[in-house]
């Protein structure tokens, strides 16, 4: 059975990115016209996903206006964070929304175009409690690194790693196992990346797959100019 909800993180302010997009949301940052976040939705609707849990934060009343209960055929359901919970917290109180036991996670300010159906296949083929899809950075002073063995285990993350040379970093799309998640979360406020993942290693259900698509993130004014460029004609 594959797959049929999905977690949207929405809740971003984006204070490197309001120079150029200022009083608004991050996700809501217009791109050729609509709101990044639009890109997103069409992009798990083609996988066949048809309930999606956006949590907001940050003026989410401007993403619940334009979006309201249904987009693109898709059911829409809010998690709001009138304080902010972190990534882990916004996940945490997401999941009250989910109703299955698994269900995909993606950052809302980032595109990684890959296939969904060998993603899930690569998690269950591993009985999977976590899977992180992950891309190859050449160039990874910027980004820490995830550590795999031969099994693609996750052994570690490594934060900017002093090194030259190209390696494996995280890709912002997830499958979560839901009972797994809320046993090993933290107290209401914590990190996902920073809190929760380390502290899950020990476990040895951690998982990355290693692939390749399309991947923007509109986190920066630079890369969100080249956004209006690279999605210009795109649906998603």
């Amino acid at each position: 059975m594959r797959t049929t909800e999905a977690i949207i993180l929405a809740g971003g302010m984006g204070k490197r990115l309001q120079p150029v997009v200022a009083g608004i949301p991050k996700p809501m940052a217009p791109v050729n016209g609509k709101p990044f976040l639009s890109y997103l939705i069409a992009y798990v609707r083609q996988w066949g996903i048809t309930r999606i849990i956006l949590s907001v934060g940050h003026k989410y009343q401007e993403i619940l206006s334009f979006f309201g209960e249904k987009h693109q055929d898709a059911d829409l359901f809010y998690s709001i964070e009138e304080e902010p919970l972190g990534t882990g917290g916004g996940i945490l109180r997401a999941m009250e929304h989910v109703l299955t036991d698994e269900v995909l996670v993606l950052n809302g300010d980032t595109m990684y175009r890959i296939g969904l159906d060998a993603f899930e296949d690569f998690h269950r083929s591993r009985d999977s409690m976590l899977s992180i899809a992950l891309r190859f950075q050449e160039r990874t002073g910027r980004y820490g690194l995830v550590e795999t063995d031969l099994q693609h285990r996750i052994t570690g993350f490594t934060e900017k790693p002093d090194r030259s040379g190209g390696g494996w970093i995280n890709g912002g799309i997830y499958l979560i196992n839901t009972a797994f998640y809320r046993k090993n979360s933290h107290a209401e406020r914590f990190s996902f990346e920073t809190d929760l993942l380390p502290g899950c290693l020990p476990t040895g259900r951690l998982y990355g797959y290693q692939t390749g698509g399309y991947f923007i993130d509109i986190g920066t004014p630079e890369s969100y100019l080249r956004a209006q460029h690279e999605l210009k004609g795109s649906e998603y």
